[in-house]
């Protein structure tokens, strides 16, 4: 079912790992003509064009684009139990992790009656996206959520699309983790346009524009972000799912194929890499690779994803040789399993989350970790995090200076700026003493 690249041998640079490395095929470039289109629609047209949209790409004319309370309240209500009680747990768990990844103030003195202060200070307002499609996902409004109340956020939106099963509404448990976490403004809102609304406002509906907008979705989403990333800020640009996981002959053939169909099981794109330096044991894997892709329930899915050109089986001659294969792919989730785990970490550099040990799924990951399982994909862990309280933070720096601090530097500043031929900079120094 999986390919199998054999590295053995093989001396290649991150480069050249880069290039031959299985990726799905996903082009955000081609989407960009019609994101802009919807953008631009929403940007000049508003409500009208939200549900013209909604009707063509969605298959619903929402009844209200604007979540009532009530519908939100009702929903929490009703929550499964099981669901509910889940949902309560990761809540917890995810607020606990987030609110840890707040910095601190950092206060630098420089002399006398010079200090300098960097405080991280939350963005106002947030837009988080929620996708719908091939499956529901309450667990990330958790996240999203979750991460912008740690960093002290005062105003969340949340855009879902609309659903055909519900009336146009949106989805049900997707309301009630919203309701659980204290969210009231939830819009019926998919794709692209919904990126658009998030960024420019639509009054019509009283939704103001955010400054953040985080959240996975479709090709679409991912394009649209690009677009208004020139005015709002942004996570990054998700695409479909991915897991590496670096394994030898003593971890279990079973669970490592079962970590594998996990992720699979999110979407045909989905990618899924084992880089081992144990052929025959890489062997096993792959046969109950075969037992459970069968034996699942989304089975045709898992079948296509994983007979994709961006899922394989990695041979290497040792765990330094996977490490360097892991660093050039830069997975969103990153499962080590090995003799000695620790040892592999200290080589690893790129990834969106790190599952250490037999016992580390990137299921426990995706719900109940305490992490936040909204990663970068695509390569992007080379450069940027995944979500977390710091997403909606900005640094920013707090210079007090009394007069005498800045007497002691100001034949500095009058010089630097007599090079930069600047002399009003240094002029607005001296004056201060003349």
């Amino acid at each position: 079912m999986m390919q199998l690249i054999d590295l053995r041998g093989s001396a290649l640079s991150a480069s050249e790992l880069r290039n031959i490395l299985p990726r799905a095929e996903l082009d955000v470039g081609r989407a960009l003509g019609t994101a802009a289109e919807l953008i631009s629609a929403v940007r000049d047209d508003g409500a009208t064009a939200l549900r013209e949209q909604a009707v063509r790409l969605d298959g619903v004319d929402p009844p209200h684009l604007r979540v009532p309370q009530e519908a939100i309240d009702e929903a929490t209500a009703r929550l499964e139990p099981r669901v509910r009680a889940g949902l309560e747990a990761m809540i917890a768990r995810v607020r606990a992790g987030s609110a840890a990844q707040v910095p601190d103030p950092r206060v630098t003195t420089l002399g006398d009656g010079a200090v300098v202060e960097l405080r991280w200070h939350p963005v106002a307002r947030v837009g988080l996206y929620v996708p719908g499609g091939k499956a529901v996902y309450p667990s990330s409004v958790v996240m999203n959520v979750c991460a912008a109340m740690a960093a002290g956020v005062s105003s969340i939106a949340i855009a879902s699309p609309p659903q055909r099963d519900f009336g146009g509404g949106v989805h049900p448990t997707i309301l009630g983790a919203a309701g659980l976490l204290g969210v009231t403004e939830v819009y019926a809102m998919g794709g692209a346009g919904a990126i658009g609304a998030l960024a420019h406002g639509v009054s019509d509906i009283g939704l103001e524009p955010v400054e953040v907008i985080t959240g996975p979705g479709n090709v679409y989403v991912a394009a649209a972000k690009r677009i208004v990333q020139s005015f709002v800020g942004i996570d990054s640009e998700a695409g479909p799912t991915e897991i590496l996981v670096i394994a030898d002959d003593s971890a279990d053939a079973d669970h490592v194929a079962a970590d594998l169909v996990s992720q699979a099981e999110h979407d045909e794109l989905a990618s899924a890499l084992l880089v081992t330096p144990d052929a025959d044991w890489a062997r096993r894997v792959l046969e109950r690779v075969e037992v459970r892709a069968a034996a699942t329930k989304h089975a045709e899915r898992v079948r296509v994803s994983l007979g994709g050109r961006q899922s394989a089986v990695i041979l290497v001659d040792d765990l330094a040789a996977a490490a360097r294969v892991s660093n050039a792919y830069a997975p969103e989730h990153l499962e080590v399993q090995t003799r000695e785990p620790e040892a592999v970490l200290a080589m690893l550099h790129n990834a969106g989350a790190i599952f250490m040990g037999a016992n580390s799924p990137v299921s426990l990951g995706d719900y109940l970790a305490g992490s936040n399982h909204v990663l970068p994909t695509g390569g992007q862990a080379a450069h940027t995090p995944g979500l977390g309280a710091h997403t909606f933070l900005r640094p920013q720096q707090i210079i007090r200076y009394d007069r005498e601090a800045l007497r002691a530097v100001s034949e500095h500043v009058v010089a630097l700026a007599d090079a930069e031929d600047l002399p009003a900079h240094g002029e607005a120094v001296t004056a201060r003493f003349s």
